[in-house]
């Protein structure tokens, strides 16, 4: 039997120990609130750690209700993720309850992230705003200048917060940095990849008319110059009145407007009825991410590549 001096098991006891210490060391327990931003921090986190997401594919923001269970995710997290009040309006008082534990990461304040304000009224002017003088007055803040919170929808913004994202979880959980950053690193370099692919592709139809059911693409139209000519309800949780469908339905002749997109998330009977007998055509468009759209690594690219696709068969059939 061979016997080792005492010096040397106890040094190879606290090493065991230490090792084990390393191993058991968490990364951190993310929340995200809506799917392109799970998708982000996905992208950021892949083969490390699988963020939670509060609001499932298939539902919006807009109408969402904080359960007991998402209260305690929310309780247990390290991080969360949201865009901020100007859209997860159900988060913001239960954000302020929960002290300092979690870093709350709101990405609309993220510096790098452009910003636009919530356009006027259903039916927009034939011209479009500078994109610059947009950013300022957004940036400005206050009722008079409210923040379109549907940011995610230019790819930019999307690579911002994922360098946000990389310095943040880089910082917090150092053994992994080097991890989160190349991720990073990768996912930006996808996404200006798609970036390119979606300028391509979408510029065949840029004077093309249409509109959609929420005013919630405009980040997407100033990206590739896109040209919706309103949207069928100001607040995606009312129906619009029988007035407004009138308006509309004069809109969508007047400008000639070729299709009317829906949304999964939303049930708009009114459409069918307001395009008959005006020549568009009707398609869906998804903004936030619904089924067959699953959470994941990709989830964000998929989201944006599905937006473009989606545009381009209803605008231009078969191209």
């Amino acid at each position: 039997m061979v016997r080792f001096p005492c010096h040397l098991v106890f040094s190879l006891a606290v090493l065991v120990i230490a090792a084990c210490g390393a191993r058991a060391a968490e990364p951190p327990r993310i929340v995200a609130s809506i799917l392109p931003l799970h998708g982000l921090a996905a992208a950021v986190t892949e083969g490390v750690t699988e963020p939670s997401l509060l609001v499932p594919p298939g539902s919006s923001p807009h109408t969402f209700q904080l359960r007991p269970s998402d209260a305690e995710r929310l309780e247990g997290a390290d991080l969360v993720v949201w865009v901020g009040e100007a859209l997860e309006t159900f988060l913001v008082k239960p954000l302020r309850t929960l002290g300092t534990k979690p870093r709350i990461l709101a990405v609309s304040e993220l510096p790098g992230v452009t910003l636009l304000p919530v356009r006027e009224g259903g039916v927009w002017a034939k011209h479009r705003h500078d994109h610059g003088h947009e950013h300022e007055r957004a940036r400005r803040g206050g009722k008079e200048h409210a923040i379109d919170g549907h940011l995610w929808l230019d790819p930019e913004n999307g690579i911002a917060i994922v360098r946000a994202l990389a310095g943040i979880l880089a910082e917090r959980d150092p053994e992994r940095a080097a991890i989160y950053r190349a991720n990073a690193q990768q996912e930006v370099r996808r996404i200006e990849a798609l970036d390119r692919e979606l300028a391509a592709k979408l510029a065949a139809v840029k004077d093309t008319p249409y509109l959609v059911f929420h005013d919630a693409y405009q980040y997407f139209e100033k990206r590739y110059g896109l040209s919706a000519v309103g949207s069928i309800t100001v607040a995606p949780d009312r129906q619009p009145s029988a007035k407004r469908l009138a308006q509309l339905r004069k809109t969508i002749q007047e400008r000639r407007a070729v299709c009317v997109f829906a949304e999964p998330q939303f049930k708009a009977p009114v459409i069918a009825s307001m395009v008959e007998g005006t020549g568009a055509r009707t398609g869906v468009l998804d903004p936030e991410g619904a089924p067959p759209l699953r959470p994941g690594p990709a989830a964000y690219r998929t989201l944006l590549r599905n937006l473009g696709e989606d545009l381009l068969r209803c605008l231009a059939p078969g191209a």
